[in-house]
């Protein structure tokens, strides 16, 4: 229950229904020397400690808010707030949105999403409030809460102010170019996890979100000067 507590939407208050009136059903129990997931009854992963159950339960939780979400459209983004407005990095799980979400916060950014940012049908952002899921040099992932960084999670809708399409290259530098909305929008329908033909409305919506954009993409380095240069931007605005 604790690992479950602390992963599952973390900021959100609980209530106690029956499981036949859940959305989705996750659970973790321990057998013998194992835990065990389960997703619907359905088995998904064991391991010797639960915490180590962390990835395959949070990916459960993802896959079954974005089957079941219907008001609002998902991106692949890290997304926060700055001032006003949100930032928004469109990009692949394992692309480095974790890393440069964590430090936002650090500088005072406040949370919106390391992995999906969620948009209404006028463009603007809510927060998907899971837990950030950080590396240290390593494969395993560490599951970390806005307010161990010293940060909240955003209980409001933003507008978008910032796109940052930006690939990490390990020995590269800060090389970016202020480019048109129409590529910012591209590069949100190139990251939703929601297929098109069978989700017309999200054209509408991203586009909406990106018409009140300033839109950027390029190359980035490290996250630390990435960072520097991400607030060097916003600030100048």
């Amino acid at each position: 229950m604790g690992l479950l507590d602390r992963c599952v939407f973390p900021s959100i208050s609980r209530t106690d229904i029956t499981s036949s009136c859940a959305d989705l059903c996750l659970r973790v129990v321990q057998d013998a020397d194992e835990f065990r997931l389960y997703r619907d009854d359905c088995f998904v992963a064991s391991a010797p400690r639960a915490d180590q159950l962390l990835r395959d339960l949070i990916d459960c939780l993802d896959r079954g808010f974005v089957e079941g979400v219907r008001n609002l459209s998902a991106v692949h983004a890290g997304a926060v707030l700055l001032g006003d407005h949100a930032l928004l990095f469109p990009g692949a799980s394992h692309s480095g949105k974790s890393s440069l979400v964590a430090e936002l916060l650090r500088q005072g950014a406040i949370c919106y999403s390391d992995e999906y940012a969620l948009i209404d049908s006028e463009g603007l952002v809510h927060a998907y409030p899971r837990p950030l899921l950080l590396r240290n040099g390593g494969s395993e992932q560490t599951a970390v809460l806005p307010f161990e960084l010293n940060a909240r999670v955003a209980s409001s809708p933003a507008k978008v102010g910032w796109i940052l399409s930006l690939q990490y290259e390990a020995e590269g530098s800060w090389n970016i170019q202020e480019v048109s909305q129409g590529q910012g929008l591209l590069s949100l329908l190139q990251n939703t996890p929601h297929v098109l033909a069978d989700s017309p409305h999200i054209v509408g919506s991203f586009r909406r979100a990106a018409a009140g954009a300033r839109c950027f993409e390029g190359q980035r380095g490290d996250w630390s000067d990435a960072v520097r240069r991400i607030m060097q931007l916003a600030l100048a605005a």
